[in-house]
């Protein structure tokens, strides 16, 4: 667990840097909720569904995803299995049983609702979880999610990561309720409140989440007390709304640095092996970092293909527009940068 939280926070560090200097167009950290996501995503096994927001790397890495996926994808460069269609940390995985990310905020929560019930219905035994932030929680689709996930009984997770701020609104002014924990009994849904930056905390409240809708059938409200250290993304300038202090103070109590303290009183981890990981989880990233940048865009045919099962021919009639239309002003594009046919 803390491998993993070290290193999704050096990944952070070092494609916050490249987005910053030009060479990859967008990027969201997670610094301050490493422990939302790892400590949830190691009590679930590969058959659980995911639907994640835009924050939940840390789960993508506890699956399997590999470094140089990440990469890959953030560049959207010819071997991202997106094919370049999406914005950087926009990410998919069918084989780690990962929906791909999409950017227009709570479309996931009823999919989640619906992909439960169909779970359900094929006496599967596995469960959805799917995460969200609280400003996501004021999304009308969120409540259609919760009604019908309570109602139809389906074994869906909702994991609301409350890091007090959705973008620039605060909670003071998002809801005068009691957080997103409250409306759970509402809806007739299980629910469990929990502290966010207590990895282990966040872990037994997911195992126990889980067993219950495997066991009974139903949903689970989750509500993970935490903080966004970090700017909501680096379109974002997050001190025009909250002050330096108040950020500084957050700083001194994320779950990395209670982790390694946890972890160092066992007599389990020292600065020695501090070092150690940092330094060989640098040059890993920076090994896939310098291998994605290299490689060429995806071929541009791709802009048309996977559209439908079979291109119809209005499709296909652009597609050939665009071959005249290259043909004739090919000087005035970029070519060599995308991969040739």
């Amino acid at each position: 667990m803390y491998r993993n939280m070290m290193t999704l926070n050096i990944m952070d560090k070092i494609l916050y840097e490249s987005q910053r200097q030009g060479r990859i167009s967008f990027y969201m950290s997670n610094y301050g909720e490493e422990a939302v996501q790892v400590g949830s995503a190691a009590a679930l096994t590969l058959k659980d569904i995911i639907y994640a927001q835009y924050r939940e790397a840390g789960v993508l890495l506890w699956r399997g995803f590999r470094m140089q996926e990440f990469m890959n994808q953030c560049y959207g460069n010819c071997d991202d299995e997106g094919k370049g269609r999406q914005m950087p940390v926009h990410y998919g995985s069918k084989d780690l049983n990962f929906v791909t990310i999409s950017s227009p905020l709570t479309t996931q929560l009823p999919q989640a609702a619906g992909a439960a019930y169909a779970l359900k219905r094929a006496k599967h035994q596995a469960c959805v979880i799917v995460y969200f932030g609280e400003g996501a929680a004021s999304e009308g689709d969120a409540h259609a999610a919760f009604n019908f996930a309570a109602t139809l009984k389906c074994p869906v997770i909702f994991l609301c990561r409350n890091n007090a701020y959705a973008i620039s609104t605060s909670t003071r002014d998002q809801y005068a309720g009691d957080g997103i924990a409250a409306r759970g009994p509402a809806y007739g849904i299980e629910t469990i409140r929990v502290d966010g930056n207590d990895i282990l905390a966040v872990y037994s409240a997911t195992q126990l989440a889980r067993n219950f809708c495997l066991t009974k059938g139903k949903p689970v409200l989750i509500e993970a007390l935490t903080y966004r250290i970090g700017h909501h993304s680096t379109s974002d300038d997050s001190t025009t709304y909250r002050s330096v202090e108040e950020t500084n103070n957050w700083s001194k109590h994320v779950p990395i640095l209670r982790f390694r303290a946890f972890l160092e009183q066992l007599g389990i981890w020292n600065q020695e092996k501090e070092t150690a990981l940092v330094n060989s989880t640098k040059k890993e990233i920076l090994s896939a970092f310098a291998e994605a940048e290299k490689k060429p865009k995806p071929l541009w045919t791709e802009l048309f293909t996977d559209v439908y099962h079979d291109m119809p021919n209005h499709i296909r009639k652009q597609m050939e527009s665009m071959k005249n239309h290259l043909k004739e002003y090919s000087d005035h594009y970029p070519l060599n940068a995308f991969k040739q046919a």
